[in-house]
């Protein structure tokens, strides 16, 4: 697979992208070695530069920025919660399958929930100046629907009927992982920032 045209279609073209990904074959560790690893990255060096070297202008405050250490252990956490995450989603999905009458199936499920995340990860490049990062968070909107045309393919075999129910209630697990992350990194990075001018 090459992963630049991949997340390009996953990007430009879902529809037709997702109807191919459907017909392939690949391993939960093949589609997280290969793609998921490598994409999750983009997110994660920019937050790093972001955070730890750029820094962000408060008001009446001026730049503020973590230190070298504490961006290098934000940049590793998140990284790692990322991939936790959508691997979550990814058992998530699988296991709502036969609520909503689809076929239960961890690598299509799996599939669903790491290519979702393209746009996300790839969008992830804006938190280089921290505060563009709200241009990265836009742009999971547009991976919901990117999901959804997923789950219309149909990935997991969803009827026509459910898949709207299915998608929100994977969006509610979403959010839910993504509260819970952001709590977590609050709580363990609420401290070490230092002003560095006014």
């Amino acid at each position: 697979m090459d992963l630049v045209a991949r997340a390009q279609a996953i990007i430009l073209k879902p529809k037709e992208e997702w109807a191919k990904i459907k017909g392939e074959t690949t391993t939960v560790s093949q589609l997280f070695m290969t793609y998921a690893a490598i994409l999750a990255l983009i997110p994660t060096v920019a937050q790093f530069i972001g955070y730890g070297l750029i820094g962000i202008r408060v008001p009446y405050a001026g730049m503020i920025r973590a230190g070298i250490g504490t961006a290098l252990i934000r940049a590793i956490v998140y990284y790692v919660e990322q991939l936790a995450m959508v691997y979550a989603l990814g058992l998530i999905i699988n296991a709502l399958a036969p609520s909503f009458s689809s076929k239960q199936s961890q690598d299509s499920a799996m599939k669903l929930a790491v290519y979702s995340m393209t746009v996300a990860w790839v969008a992830g490049i804006f938190f280089i100046i921290p505060a563009l990062g709200i241009l990265a968070m836009l742009a999971g909107l547009y991976g919901l629907y990117v999901l959804y045309l997923g789950f219309a393919t149909p990935m997991m075999e969803t009827p026509k009927e459910k898949v709207l129910g299915y998608l929100i209630v994977c969006i509610v697990a979403v959010v839910v992982l993504a509260v819970v992350a952001g709590v977590i990194l609050s709580a363990i990075f609420s401290v070490g920032r230092v002003p560095v001018g006014f």
